[in-house]
């Protein structure tokens, strides 16, 4: 587990980015914290560093959005916010075998229907900052955090 103050939305964006600099070849980021904390933030800088370009949409009314990543392979990042049940993810038509990147917002709300995190990235609102807290649940999500780690 890593614990890191954020002084702001630059420090969310640039922990974003060194989390893209240390992507494994697949990896699942559930993303937690109130509206407002970051969430999407940090997605977006992440998107961006690993070379997506154009508009990088929230998901918060579309539920997904996809991104082709130039070096490979999709990233999906969804926002579950207004889904009533998991079963509604059946309806989006998404393939875990086709996504190098799983970026989920919300993902409670999709419980038993999504894979399973290899990191759980928790924001909360502390000051004008934010509070992250980084928590591996697989082998490959150590890897990731401890890659993040000497980065």
């Amino acid at each position: 587990m890593i614990e890191l103050q954020l002084e702001d939305s630059a420090a969310t964006e640039a922990l974003g980015a060194r989390l893209a600099r240390q992507l494994p070849a697949r990896a699942v980021a559930h993303l937690h914290g109130d509206l407002g904390a970051g969430k999407s933030t940090l997605a977006r800088a992440l998107l961006r560093t690993l070379g997506v370009t154009g508009t990088i949409r929230s998901p918060t009314y579309t539920l997904v959005e996809q991104y082709a990543l130039p070096a490979g392979g999709l990233a999906l990042h969804l926002d579950l916010y207004r889904i009533g049940n998991p079963g509604e993810l059946e309806f989006l038509g998404l393939d875990p075998a086709e996504a190098r990147l799983w970026l989920v917002e919300w993902p409670e709300r999709g419980q038993g229907a999504l894979p399973p995190a290899d990191l759980d990235i928790a924001l909360a609102v502390a000051g004008a900052g934010r509070h992250c807290t980084l928590v591996p649940h697989t082998a490959c999500g150590k890897a990731w955090l401890d890659r993040l780690a000497l980065a």
